[in-house]
Parts: C-alpha cells; sequence; structure tokens
C-alpha cells in the first residue's frame, strides 16, 4: 500500500470540513448578512438574529461544499486550489457531497422554522443558484459565469433583512444589486492573474475566452456601473448622508483604481501590482460600504441624524 492510498483512506479532519464551506469566503458572507439583518426597519431578538446569521453561513457553507465536490478535479489541476481536501485527497468525495446536503438542508429547515419561510425560501434560491446554477451550469458553459452568477453572493444581506422586516422592499433588494455589480470587477481582476489555472482545466473565464484587452475593459465598465447602484440607497432616501458621502468617496476610489487596470497592457514580466491593488480595494470596499450603513441605523436610532427610509 502506498503512502498516498494511505492518506486517501484515512478519515477527514474537523479542519478538511470547516475548509470546504470556504471560510474565507464565508467572512464576507456573514458580514454582509449581518450587516442586512442591522440595517432593517424594525428589531429581532438576538437569539433570533444569531439563528438567522448561522442559518445563512450554513447554507453558504453547504453550497461552497456542494462546488467543491463538484469541481474536485478541476481543483486538482489547479495551482490555487489542489491543496484543497478533496484534490489533496484528504477526504472522499462521497463525505463531502452528503457533508454539503447536510448543510444545506438543515439551514433552510432552521431559517424556516426560527424565522419564517421567506427568509427560507430566499436561502434556498441561493443555495441552488450557487451550487446548480453557476457551479453545474454557468460557469463551465460561458465567460458570463462571474456575471450572472454574481446573484449568488448577493442574496446574505437581502435574506438578513428579509429575516427583520419579513418583506421584500427596495433596499434590500439595492443590496442584492450592489454586490451583484461588484462581483465582475472584482472577481475578473483576481481572474486575470490566475487565468492560466482556468485555462489549463478549461474554465472559460473572461480572461481566457475573450482575452484580457475585453476583460479590462469590462472590469472598467462594471465599476462604472456599480458606482450609481451604490449610491442609489441615499438617492432614494433610504439612508442619510452619512452612509451617501461614504459611498460616492468609496465609488471614486474604486473607479480611480479601475481605470489604469481597464486601460492598461501588461508586459510578459508584469507583475499585476495594479490588479492585485484592485482585487483586494474591493473586498475592502464592500466590507466599509455595508459597515456604513450600519453605521447609518445605529447614528439614527439614536437621533444623531434624521430623515431617510428608517425615519
Amino acid at each position: 500500500m502506498t503512502a498516498t492510498t494511505t492518506t486517501k483512506i484515512m478519515p477527514p479532519e474537523w479542519r478538511d470540513f470547516f475548509a470546504l464551506t470556504k471560510p474565507r469566503v464565508m467572512t464576507l458572507v456573514v458580514f454582509t448578512a449581518f450587516c442586512g439583518l442591522l440595517a432593517a426597519p424594525g428589531s429581532i431578538h438576538p437569539v433570533l438574529g444569531f439563528t438567522a446569521v448561522l442559518a445563512i453561513a450554513m447554507g453558504a457553507g453547504g453550497s461552497a461544499v456542494i462546488n467543491q465536490w463538484w469541481e474536485a478535479d478541476l481543483d486538482a489541476g489547479m495551482k490555487r486550489t489542489k491543496d484543497r481536501p478533496l484534490p489533496g485527497g484528504r477526504m472522499r468525495r462521497d463525505d463531502a457531497r452528503d457533508f454539503g446536503m447536510f448543510l444545506s438542508g438543515v439551514s433552510v429547515m432552521l431559517m424556516g422554522l426560527a424565522i419564517g419561510w421567506l427568509a427560507a425560501g430566499l436561502l434556498f434560491a441561493a443555495i441552488i443558484y450557487y451550487a446548480v446554477i453557476y457551479t453545474m451550469w454557468l460557469k463551465p458553459r460561458t465567460p458570463q459565469n462571474i456575471v450572472i452568477g454574481g446573484g449568488a453572493g448577493a442574496f446574505p444581506p437581502l435574506i438578513g433583512w428579509v429575516a427583520v422586516a419579513g418583506e421584500l422592499t427596495a433596499m434590500p433588494i439595492l443590496l442584492f444589486a450592489i454586490i451583484f455589480m461588484w462581483t465582475p470587477p472584482h472577481f475578473w481582476a483576481l481572474a486575470l492573474f490566475v487565468k492560466t489555472d482556468y485555462a489549463n482545466v478549461g474554465i472559460p473565464m473572461m480572461p481566457v475566452v475573450r482575452g484580457e484587452k475585453s476583460t479590462r475593459h469590462q472590469i472598467l465598465a462594471y465599476t462604472v456601473l456599480l458606482a450609481p447602484i451604490a449610491i442609489a440607497p441615499w438617492a432614494i432616501g433610504g439612508t442619510s448622508w452619512v452612509y451617501g458621502s461614504v459611498s460616492v468617496v468609496l465609488s471614486l476610489l474604486f473607479f480611480a483604481l479601475a481605470w489604469p487596470v481597464g486601460l492598461r497592457t501588461r508586459a510578459e514580466s508584469d507583475l499585476m501590482k495594479q490588479e492585485i491593488l484592485l482585487f483586494k480595494f474591493s473586498i475592502a470596499y464592500l466590507f466599509v460600504l455595508f459597515a456604513a450603513l450600519v453605521a447609518d441605523r445605529v447614528l439614527f436610532a439614536q437621533g444623531l441624524i434624521g430623515g431617510g427610509f428608517f425615519a
């Protein structure tokens, strides 16, 4: 029996199960869901609020596990993902599949029983969107996979809001739209400097299929389209100047970083520092934007600002 075979039949550690849930991505999911919950009008018992965020986290983790179960062979061919638990031989694919299905199912039932079936239905839709529509259908077939698939990551703040408010209104839809439009420039900035990985396994990411020039132009275009949507909650009276000023400044900074990425042509020895900077900033952008949304709500609740949707 070889060492490799021995590794494959060893029982996986809890760390491997945890790694399958993509904890770094989970951080953003939990944060935006929590922000949606805190920013929504009305109130929710802290225990129920924690339960709602936990259910969203479990659903996101479950769909991430299913994603890695389905793409285990592809992950084995990419430098960025070859050491994940499945391609690394530390877990059986069936175990990963069952774990993902369990997490997903429990998350929807928990949300429905504890919070409500509208929020549970949205969570179920988010899981299907990512695990099936994006992973199994869009990603291997079209360079628009990230554009359309961006909806999967846009659900958490919408679900968090609905968990409190119990209904869909313009504000949670705008929060969904912000993340939906943010995803292409965020992910394509990453795809530009790991495009070889995608090319090696036949995934039709935009830089592979349409080339770097087209991808760069679309990064810039989506950054421009994102700005008015990010500012829209203030424009429609949903927030005060606190969120409004932050959204304007962040959008200008995003554009300033996307402009050189969108228009330049890189040399062969290029380290792509501007693309990496844009990718890192895009993560900070979303965190700060949603933190500003919560700060706006808290300041209103304390009577320090007035007006807007919450009045």
